[in-house]
């Protein structure tokens, strides 16, 4: 009983992740990469052919191998974390948000910045 209760709790958090991910890919102030990955974790231990779907699928599976063989981000996709990083940044501004706000904002964003540019880039994409 235990065990059918945590597989069905890491199907939750795959999908939960999966879907995340997925509006990721449209909405600019989601990541994709990072709710992907999750996903391909949570598969892993609830669904083989959900987690071998997300390892065949052509957006996704490169995005977890580079992760998985080189702990690496492709060029790609740190560029559209950080143009995320700053449209999300400058939202707040434009949008009027207090100096206390855009302060951590501005600290959290710029550690998440540097962790995504200071990540290999797979050697395929050299």
């Amino acid at each position: 009983m235990i065990g059918k209760t945590k597989r069905l709790i890491w199907l939750l958090v795959g999908t939960v992740s999966l879907g995340l991910g997925v509006v990721g890919v449209f909405l600019p102030l989601l990541p994709t990469t990072p709710f992907v990955l999750l996903a391909a974790f949570a598969f892993a231990r609830s669904s083989p052919r959900l987690h071998n779907w997300l390892l065949q699928h052509a957006v996704f599976g490169p995005l977890i191998e580079n992760w998985r063989r080189h702990g690496a981000i492709g060029r790609k996709a740190k560029l559209a974390g950080v143009l995320s990083i700053l449209a999300v940044f400058l939202l707040s501004v434009l949008f009027g948000a207090p100096a206390y706000v855009l302060a951590i904002q501005g600290v959290v964003l710029s550690l998440s910045g540097l962790f995504i540019v200071t990540r290999p880039t797979p050697p395929e994409a050299l």
